[in-house]
């Protein structure tokens, strides 16, 4: 009884078929022998294939699975992967910061160490100046003045009025060039200094990660249709979280304290 127990479905299942095609019990016992050792030896070359894996894995972190994948399949990969106890995920793309522009960091989130979630609130960022509008990549400086001139300025009115307001801007070309910078004198609008390669302190890029997930599924056919898609869709986002994202302004300045001007999380 204790050895029937130990078989298998499948196994239980053969074995009566043997009956039924009146096969002797010997050749049943051989059959089912032969079988158990076949499933065995299956068993010690999966766990073998696992700890190779495992291995490789380990060594490579980095790769992904079209990658590792040789003698199995991509799916069979993926399915042993998630077996042993690894998950796969894409990695957050970091920008390569040198030494210097790290010292700059460090320097620049020190200074602004003390100020409040209520100061965050008074910068108006480059983000907020151009949406709902889209804009090539690459943009001249007469272009990002006419931007700034017909949506920045009107953008500015409505959501500050007679406050005070501090513009935050990146250091593209076109932002950081001698005509913007006089053109933000002659309105008496001050700018905010920025370190380079530092989207982590740029809330504005949470709400453009915001926006793409809410697009996930969508499928405009042409750019009118993608253009009216993301206002549609930056439309969506609610005064918290935009409040939410401001409030998190000192803890991002303390954490680029903490990693000394490496990148962090956010």
């Amino acid at each position: 009884m204790g050895k029937t127990a130990d078989l298998t479905v499948v196994q239980k299942t053969t074995i009566d078929t043997l009956h039924k095609e009146g096969k002797t019990q010997k050749v049943i016992a051989k059959d089912t022998l032969i079988e158990r050792r076949r499933e065995g030896k299956n068993v010690v070359e999966k766990n073998r294939d696992n700890r190779t894996l495992e291995r490789i894995v380990k060594q490579n972190p980095f790769k992904n699975v079209g990658e590792i994948h040789k003698d199995a399949s991509r799916t069979t990969t993926h399915r042993r992967m998630q077996d042993i106890g690894f998950s796969c995920r894409i990695p957050c793309v970091k920008p390569l910061l040198n030494n210097r522009q790290r010292q700059k960091r460090l320097a620049w989130a020190k200074d602004k160490k003390d100020w409040t979630a209520a100061e965050w609130s008074k910068v108006m960022k480059r983000g907020e100046a151009q949406n709902p509008h889209c804009l090539r990549s690459k943009v001249k400086a007469a272009v990002y003045q006419d931007v700034l001139e017909h949506f920045m300025l009107p953008g500015a009115d409505q959501l500050y009025g007679d406050a005070d307001l501090i513009f935050q801007q990146d250091l593209a070309p076109a932002h950081s060039a001698k005509a913007t910078s006089t053109w933000f004198e002659d309105h008496g609008i001050p700018v905010l200094n920025w370190p380079a390669n530092s989207p982590d302190l740029n809330p504005i890029e949470n709400l453009w990660g915001i926006v793409k997930r809410k697009m996930r599924n969508a499928r405009p056919n042409n750019a009118e249709e993608l253009k009216a898609t993301i206002r549609a869709t930056w439309a969506l986002i609610t005064p918290e979280q935009c409040h939410r994202l401001i409030d998190s302004m000192p803890r991002r300045i303390a954490a680029v304290i903490q990693a000394k001007g490496a990148p962090t999380k956010y």
